[in-house]
């Protein structure tokens, strides 16, 4: 986005909140006399106060909203097949060979098993990809999975509870059946957790300590972040609510 800044580097603050896509300048006027606009922790009330786009932490209504940055930061729906890398020795298809087209240098925050299809988030900025791929910000992730056999409460019940696994406990956040294997032409069932682990294949070794093998698994969101219907092997950049969000958990 390229905005019009004085020799400072600063812009009026209506006019860098309209540009962004909050609301009409006089709607963001109304916002800032409304007291509803905080600039670095600060309420701002006056209509002349000028910001840095690039630091300043903004935020209407309690939201985030993101600085001005030459930073993407996009969601990909990762194929079944494709490694969660940029390059691959071994020649095998890569999250880069599915945005060859983009300019940037990307990095992935975090991982998917090759064989683990949905949701992964893309950026070139480095900071925010090494914070929130990071345990201790726990960012909730949900997955989808089909898995042998008939998914008793008790099941969901010890998945709720917490798992023990060879390399420790598992905090499951929120799980749910959404499906029998008596509604489900393969005869499985399909369960819906939430986790904050970025373990190893941990979402199948979960399931597969509690006796339901996994068969299909697809992540459909990462904190604020939801899959949606983003066709597969599909990109979208962030919205301006799920970026903010984000940067506030990594604390950016």
């Amino acid at each position: 986005m390229a905005l019009e800044v004085d020799d400072d580097g600063l812009i009026r603050l209506q006019k860098l909140l309209a540009q962004s896509g909050v609301a009409s300048r006089r709607k963001c006027e109304e916002l800032m006399l409304e007291g509803a606009v905080e600039v670095d922790g600060e309420v701002v009330t006056r209509l002349g106060t000028k910001v840095d786009p690039a630091t300043a932490v903004i935020r209407v209504q309690g939201k985030r909203l993101p600085p001005v940055s030459a930073h993407v930061y996009m969601v990909l729906n990762k194929p079944r097949g494709v490694v969660s890398t940029m390059s691959d020795p071994e020649g095998r298809r890569t999250l880069q060979d599915l945005v060859a087209d983009r300019p940037e240098r990307l990095f992935h925050v975090g991982r998917l098993d090759t064989d683990t299809s949905g949701l992964i988030i893309l950026t070139n900025d480095g900071d925010f990809a090494q914070r929130l791929a990071h345990p201790s910000y726990e960012v909730d992730k949900t997955y989808v999975a089909e898995v042998d056999g008939d998914v008793h409460p008790s099941t969901l019940k010890q998945l709720r509870a917490g798992v023990i696994l060879e390399d420790g406990p598992v905090e499951v956040r929120n799980v749910k059946l959404v499906m029998g294997p008596q509604g489900n032409p393969t005869g499985r069932s399909i369960v819906e957790l939430t986790i904050h682990e970025g373990r190893n294949r941990i979402v199948r070794r979960l399931l597969d300590h509690v006796g339901h093998p996994v068969r299909r698994l697809t992540r459909t969101q990462v904190g604020p972040v939801k899959l949606g219907k983003l066709p597969v092997g599909e990109v979208r950049e962030l919205t301006i609510d799920e970026l903010g969000t984000l940067l506030d958990t990594a604390q950016l």
